[in-house]
């Protein structure tokens, strides 16, 4: 990607009070991640280093996106790709500002595309670049950046996103975990290494250092069903056994109000 491309997704790129996040639209209109949300106002700094509080348009906590409104206009806007076009070996690169870093750069490439779920890509990410986007080498946002699930950078696909901010539904549940894959007895198993805050999995009591008895892609085929979801792991090398109840589908506005 050339310079004048990484400069451009730098200025379309905002830091959001405890996360990334990015211009989606030229009149203010800001999309990030819905765990990075900790007030009502959250702020968010350009990249020219102005700072506003941001108003709270949408939220839906399922698919971890938010909607924030920054009182200013003739904002350099981020170009949207279609995330359906991505194949994997495509290189893409993330900016966001992880680890108290600002508009930082990393690359890399596309790993799977789950359809309308995840874009997974072999790219380096750190907390704080959750909300940020994942740019194709045209400098097209094709994903926003949302978690690490065994190294690998997760990220909602830009046409949900799309939707998302259009009002159309979204529908993937979301626990709010970054997991880590670890063996349990020469098993894959997932190793909770963060929980969102008013998460769904925070609500329903699972913590760092819980150690979920199956894969990324059997944790994934759960979600999709919907229904209870139950999860066996093991907490300080003692069974257990949850029961979470997934929300239903359901097409509406997200409410605005945050953790």
């Amino acid at each position: 990607m050339s310079d004048d491309r990484v400069r451009e997704l730098r200025r379309s790129s905002v830091a959001v009070t405890g996360g990334s996040g990015v211009i989606w639209s030229a009149d203010g209109l800001i999309v990030t991640n819905a765990h990075v949300l900790h007030s009502r106002e959250p702020k968010v700094t350009l990249d020219d280093g102005r700072a506003f509080q941001a108003v709270i348009e949408q939220v839906d906590r399922r698919r971890d996106l938010a909607v924030l409104r920054v009182p200013v206009s003739g904002l350099p806007a981020a170009t949207i790709g279609d995330s359906s076009a991505l194949r994997p070996g495509q290189v893409v690169t993330a900016v966001g500002n992880p680890l108290g870093v600002t508009g930082a750069v990393t690359t890399g490439i596309i790993y799977a595309v789950e359809g309308s779920r995840w874009v997974q890509a072999d790219v380096r990410l750190a907390p704080g670049n959750s909300g940020g986007l994942l740019a194709n080498a045209r400098g097209e946002v094709i994903g926003i950046n949302t978690m690490i699930v065994g190294g690998l950078a997760m990220a909602v696909p830009s046409n949900v996103v799309s939707a998302f901010v259009s009002g159309e539904e979204t529908d993937k549940p979301v626990l709010g975990i970054t997991m880590q894959p670890v063996k349990i007895q020469g098993r894959p198993a997932l190793a909770i290494v963060d929980v969102a805050a008013d998460s769904l999995a925070r609500r329903s009591g699972l913590m760092i250092g819980d150690v979920l008895l199956l894969n990324s892609a059997q944790l994934q085929q759960a979600l999709n069903a919907r229904g209870t979801l139950r999860l066996r792991f093991l907490r300080g090398g003692v069974a257990r056994e949850i029961a979470i109840q997934l929300p239903a589908p359901e097409r509406r506005r997200a409410e605005a109000h945050a953790a």
